[in-house]
């Protein structure tokens, strides 16, 4: 939403003074004949360039302070259309991007001030919210540390108000930005577990998953808060039905640091090994499981899917038979094609099943990891297709010279 490349135009019609008044008049609009007088008198003294003044057009601080006392009289969206508060909003900010640079503390205190207007304002125009706080989104240098802000801003609202989806914030969009503004390692842990949060309170927790990667990433590996997240996004990992490569987190030194944890040794049995270990490990880790509240009987179903996909990976192109299958997840042989069908479903493994010869024709296969020997297997693939299609060109070569000999 932040990234919209439509934000209206800021207007900039008119003097200082009119623009003022404009903005005033908005503000005061609800207010009787007499109220709206009396407030607007005070500004229009100041506006005036009586003897011994100089224009107001020329005297930059007169304007500063009668900007700085005009914002403090903003107090909500206003009364008016979506149309008249979207272009408030934008002249406001032009007045204050004219007066002061973008990194001045006073274009941040005036900013912050409006942002906890907007986002405490009762207001259910959540349409128009958004709308200006895009608008002045992309209206601030791309570096700038401001986008923060305003940023958290729109995900605190759409968080009160269930509307997350609304934001169609993407990972790229959160890389490029941490990349661009110029904030500390701090401020972005702040910023990607504030979106983490919003997503678990959304109930989308495999995307809150997926930004807890990067959360971890951020912080110090070393400290008790990158332990404590590590943990928690090896839990996460674990619990998450949907959840099979577990090699992204063994990437991440704040989960490397927590080496002689428990679940640690759980998410190695995940990476590499099958039911044995993971039955050998609960047998002595069990309560572990209840702490972090991880159900057993989903790991069981996840540590069998992935065998199937490793059985599956090292048979790519041949037929795995269903006796095979059935003794490397311990299951009855009655039990193999829902099996396979599940780990089909997950995306792990492509094949074809065959009632006819009790087998599943293996043609695409998900490795568990990626190390040395997947390499290896790969090379021995590329070099007996390299090899079959060199076959097949002397074939070809073959049967050309065999026609042309014909022929003549």
């Amino acid at each position: 939403m932040a990234n919209s490349t439509d934000s209206i135009s800021i207007f900039a019609e008119g003097t200082f003074e009119e623009q003022i008044l404009e903005l005033l008049s908005y503000i005061a609009r609800n207010r009787n004949d007499e109220d709206r007088t009396a407030f607007v008198a005070p500004f229009q003294n100041a506006l005036k360039s009586g003897e011994g003044k100089k224009p107001i057009e020329e005297d930059e601080n007169r304007r500063k302070l009668i900007l700085s006392k005009l914002l403090v009289e903003i107090r909500g969206l206003g009364d008016g259309s979506d149309k008249e508060i979207e272009g408030f909003f934008n002249l406001v900010f032009a007045h204050i991007f004219s007066l002061y640079p973008f990194d001045s503390p006073e274009v941040k205190q005036y900013l912050d001030a409006i942002l906890n207007t907007i986002s405490g304002s009762p207001s259910e125009r959540l349409s128009v919210k958004y709308r200006v706080l895009s608008n002045l989104f992309n209206s601030l240098p791309k570096s700038s540390p401001l986008r923060l802000s305003v940023y958290r801003t729109i995900l605190q609202i759409a968080t009160s108000k269930d509307n997350l989806n609304a934001l169609e914030l993407t990972k790229s969009d959160v890389q490029k930005w941490l990349s661009e503004w110029e904030i500390t390692n701090e401020e972005k842990s702040v910023f990607l577990k504030a979106i983490v949060d919003a997503y678990v309170q959304a109930e989308e927790l495999t995307v809150a998953y997926e930004y807890s990667l990067q959360y971890v990433q951020t912080l110090a590996p070393s400290s008790e808060e990158a332990k404590v997240a590590a943990l928690d996004v090896i839990a996460t990992a674990l619990r998450l039905p949907g959840v099979f490569d577990f090699d992204p987190l063994f990437k991440l030194d704040a989960v490397i640091n927590v080496k002689d944890h428990e679940l640690f040794s759980l998410l190695q049995v995940f990476l590499n090994g099958g039911l044995p270990e993971f039955n050998a490990w609960q047998s002595k880790h069990s309560p572990i499981l209840e702490k972090y509240q991880i159900p057993t009987i989903e790991l069981e179903r996840k540590i069998r899917l992935l065998t199937l996909a490793s059985l599956a990976f090292s048979h790519i192109g041949q037929n795995l038979s269903y006796s095979r299958i059935a003794e490397g997840l311990q299951v009855d042989l009655s039990e193999v094609e829902k099996w396979v069908i599940d780990v089909i479903r997950a995306g792990l493994v492509w094949g074809k099943l065959s009632q006819t010869t009790q087998s599943l024709h293996i043609s695409r296969a998900t490795s568990r990891s990626f190390e040395r020997e997947q390499w290896q297997a790969l090379e021995k693939r590329l070099v007996a297709w390299k090899s079959g299609l060199a076959g097949i060109l002397d074939v070809v070569v073959t049967a050309k010279r065999q026609g042309g000999q014909i022929a003549a």
